[in-house]
């Protein structure tokens, strides 16, 4: 058996497989549809990117707003709205004023920013009924909070103080964390996967293979979309 993390980088995405073997190994796949190819017998793939969208209304997804509040002030504004489904399907110019005209909000940068992979990944579920029970959505921050026992992170990890903190994090409920880490950072260029990218994936992989025995869902009654998918954010407590 075997769980994978990923997270959306520059080349693609980033991801981490963890085996009950304690093996591991990363890998970086130009397309979505690619790492599902090679990953299609994982038990859970947990991404880093929101994957289920409201069509319309001025509601934020209530994950979003639960988890901003379970992360506090330090890290709260990582945890930006998402666009509705009409915006990422828009022409590039037109996302945030469509996302608007829908939903009564503009959308910020981080938002537009990831607008493609966005995309990439509502376009890929759409079309594939069987990887919708087995690609769930994490919000990094909302694991390194759950397996630091709910307990918000406390430095930006863009700052080495927090890349070494998260580090600790990981380090703690899956010892192997670290050459997982060095290996990965030693393997790609930083225009390809930035260290960022990996303590994410990485995050995603232990919160699968943690979350085996359960995972925990924010909210925990989960909303439903006009496709039938549960919105939600996913995360494991620290065994």
């Amino acid at each position: 058996m075997f769980w994978v993390g990923a997270d959306g980088c520059k080349k693609g995405w980033f991801a981490v497989r963890l085996s009950t073997r304690d093996s591991w190994e990363v890998n970086l796949f130009p397309n979505i549809q690619e790492l599902w190819q090679q990953y299609e017998g994982a038990r859970l793939i947990l991404l880093d990117i929101p994957i289920v969208l409201r069509d319309r209304g001025h509601a934020e997804r209530s994950c979003d707003i639960e988890a901003r509040r379970l992360l506090g002030s330090k890290r709260r504004s990582s945890v930006f709205p998402v666009p509705c489904r009409a915006a990422i399907y828009a022409e590039r110019e037109d996302g945030s004023k469509t996302n608007e005209q829908k939903t009564g909000r503009r959308l910020s940068m981080q938002a537009l920013g990831i607008i493609p992979k966005i995309r990439e990944v509502d376009h890929f579920l759409l079309n594939n009924p069987t990887a919708r029970s087995r690609i769930r959505e994490i919000h990094p921050e909302v694991c390194f909070w759950a397996l630091n026992g709910r307990r918000p992170m406390e430095y930006s990890k863009k700052k080495e103080k927090g890349i070494q903190e998260r580090k600790s994090v990981l380090r703690s409920v899956y010892p192997d964390s670290d050459r997982i880490f060095e290996y990965a950072e030693g393997k790609y260029f930083r225009k390809e996967v930035a260290r960022d990218d990996i303590l994410d994936a990485l995050a995603a992989a232990i919160t699968a293979y943690k979350g085996e025995q359960g995972l925990k869902s924010i909210p925990e009654k989960p909303e439903y979309d006009s496709h039938g998918l549960r919105i939600e954010i996913v995360y494991s407590l620290a065994h």
